[in-house]
């Protein structure tokens, strides 16, 4: 059985292949490797493949979503957070303990906390970013926060790291080792013996992490 997958050309050095949380097989690949080379190498690898594709999808989709009445919850680092719609005149969105936004903007509130989530995220992020640049030895040119779908981050083929904004929503430590986990990618692309013990020496549990993704990586998945 052939297995159908999308090319994605830059210029990396290393041939990868991925799995997505949609069952999507992506395959970032040098710009110089013929089709016909990718071809084999990703047939060579079917019975892998087979094996992911043919798991139940890793985190089962969350239908549903946020009203933004008060009372609600929503997630922020690691904790729940109640909303409350009050009638001041709050531009975007207030966080003490609580999230506030005012009722005349309740219409908009999936954009206004979108806003700023992405706003917190990065906030939270670039700084983490440079710790373990800096304890790592390596450089990056840009940290951004994004909408992205099936990823929690990206390291680009130009030393860019990318990260979802809905990681803000998991606990600290997660956060740490995903950013972490994006770095350690500037010294090894794929996720070989080698790159599991930089890892490691940057977060020594990050099996923990690894655990709280699996367990409840579903409620990052939708945006509120």
């Amino acid at each position: 059985m052939q297995v159908e997958y999308e090319i994605k050309y830059s210029n990396r050095k290393t041939l990868n292949i991925t799995v997505e949380r949609d069952r999507k097989v992506v395959v970032r690949a040098p710009s110089h490797l013929s089709v016909e080379k990718i071809d084999a190498l990703v047939q060579s690898k079917r019975e892998w493949l087979q094996e992911k594709l043919n798991h139940a999808q890793k985190y089962p989709l969350v239908a549903e979503t946020k009203e933004f009445v008060s009372g609600e919850t929503l997630m922020y680092l690691g904790k729940n957070y109640q909303l409350w719609v009050v009638e001041d005149a709050i531009e975007g969105i207030e966080f003490e303990q609580r999230f506030r936004i005012s009722r005349h903007n309740q219409a908009q509130a999936n954009v206004l906390f979108k806003a700023w989530y992405l706003t917190q995220a990065l906030q939270i992020i670039e700084p983490l970013a440079k710790q373990y640049a800096n304890s790592l030895g390596v450089a990056y040119n840009e940290c951004k926060t994004s909408e992205m779908k099936y990823r929690w981050g990206s390291c680009t083929p130009n030393n860019n790291i990318i990260f979802n904004w809905r990681i803000i929503k998991a606990p600290l430590y997660v956060v740490h080792y995903l950013v972490a986990h994006e770095l350690a990618h500037l010294l090894e692309n794929n996720h070989t013996a080698r790159f599991w013990n930089i890892l490691s020496i940057q977060v020594p549990h990050y099996q923990k992490a690894k655990d709280w993704l699996k367990r409840h990586g579903q409620v990052l998945e939708v945006d509120f």
